[in-house]
């Protein structure tokens, strides 16, 4: 039986998309999350800053003797994932190549948009992920930088927010795209806004739940699965504040009793 928890990091509040999907397919297994609120966004920093500081949370989640770290941020993904794979001898996931494979499989004229950060966008990392699954997709990148702060903020169903939602995806009105990747685990948080923009005829992916579909997958095959019925008891950490994450995160998570700590790296 394997009790160790499972660490999960992210640049904020996104990564708690990939949280919800781990806590329903993977009822058992305990948590320990790490969100970098205070230092977030990391989509228009330096690829250097951005693998210093996925190093900086990965050691601290390391403290707490994780079986599987999930980098839950597309731009630390993109950027730091090979890197911090080679050096730990535990399996270490991303978001992108399940995200990539979802859309993929639910995609008929596979032309294929990506929104993120302006470092994933620029990284080419979910065009890469497609074509190697795919070698004919079209894809189109579109980098929506004031994204992130709306979510971190709370502001997510203000009228405000639709408004910078429609601007921002107005350059794909021309395109004729049938599948969306949310390339950034902060925008499932905007979905319903986002999906209220392009109507039915985009699917929208989001690489949690592929993700968590992995990790299982990973945790079953290496006998690291957790075989306790007793409920499993998660940690949530912050380097920001603990009562806007407590707020996004039971809200987002639909529990009011969430224990939140402010951690300084």
């Amino acid at each position: 039986m394997n009790t160790k928890p499972i660490g999960i990091l992210d640049s904020g509040v996104g990564g708690l998309t990939v949280v919800k999907e781990m806590m329903r397919q993977l009822p058992h297994e305990p948590i320990v999350y790490i969100g970098d609120t205070a230092r977030c966004p990391y989509g228009s920093r330096p690829s250097e800053e951005i693998k210093q500081f996925t190093w900086e949370l990965t050691r601290y989640l390391q403290k707490f003797d994780i079986k599987m770290l999930i980098i839950a941020c597309n731009t630390a993904t993109a950027v730091a994932l090979p890197e911090i794979r080679a050096e730990l001898s535990i399996p270490v996931l991303g978001v992108v190549h399940p995200g990539a494979r979802a859309a993929i499989k639910i995609s008929r004229g596979y032309h294929i948009g990506v929104i993120g950060t302006e470092m994933t966008i620029h990284s080419k990392a979910y065009e890469k992920a497609l074509k190697s699954i795919r070698k004919k997709t079209k894809v189109t990148g579109l980098a929506c930088p004031k994204f992130v702060p709306i979510v971190e903020n709370g502001e997510i169903e203000s009228q405000e927010t639709k408004q910078i939602v429609a601007e921002t995806l107005a350059p794909f009105n021309n395109e004729k795209l049938d599948t969306l990747i949310l390339g950034c685990t902060h925008y499932p948080l905007l979905q319903p806004v986002i999906e209220e923009y392009f109507g039915n005829n985009v699917k929208i992916i989001s690489s949690g739940e592929e993700t968590a579909r992995e990790a299982s997958v990973i945790l079953d095959h290496t006998n690291m699965l957790n075989k306790s019925n007793e409920q499993p008891e998660h940690i949530f950490l912050t380097t920001g504040s603990v009562d806007r994450f407590k707020q996004i995160a039971e809200n987002w998570l639909g529990t009011n009793d969430l224990q939140v700590e402010n951690v300084q790296l």
